[in-house]
C-alpha cells in the first residue's frame, strides 16, 4: 500500500514525534488553555501557533542543510531542533 513512498525507519521516527508533539499540545490546550503572548516574532502567538512556526522554520533549516552542505544531517536535524526550540520558548 505505501511501497511508492520511502518509510525508512528515520522517516517513520520523524512522523511519530510529529504525531505525539501535536497530541500532546492537544492535551495541553485542553487542560491548560494557553494566552496570546509577545514574544521575539513580531506577533502576538499562542504555543499552537509557536509550534506550528517553530515546525516550519526547523523544515527550513534541514531544507538549507541539505541544499548547502555535505556534512551529516542529523547536524542540521539538531540545529533544527534546538531552532524549533527556541521559537516554543521565547518566540
Amino acid at each position: 500500500m505505501f511501497s511508492w513512498m520511502a518509510w525508512t525507519a528515520p522517516v517513520a521516527i520523524f512522523f511519530s514525534c510529529i504525531g505525539l508533539m501535536l497530541a500532546g499540545m492537544t492535551i495541553w490546550q485542553v487542560r491548560s488553555p494557553s494566552i496570546e503572548r509577545r514574544g521575539f516574532l513580531p506577533m502576538s502567538t499562542t504555543r499552537g501557533d509557536r509550534l506550528f512556526i517553530g515546525l516550519l522554520t526547523a523544515a527550513y533549516v534541514n531544507l538549507a542543510w541539505a541544499g548547502l552542505s555535505d556534512l551529516h544531517q542529523g547536524i542540521g536535524a539538531a540545529i533544527g531542533f534546538v531552532v524549533l526550540l527556541i521559537v516554543m520558548r521565547w518566540g
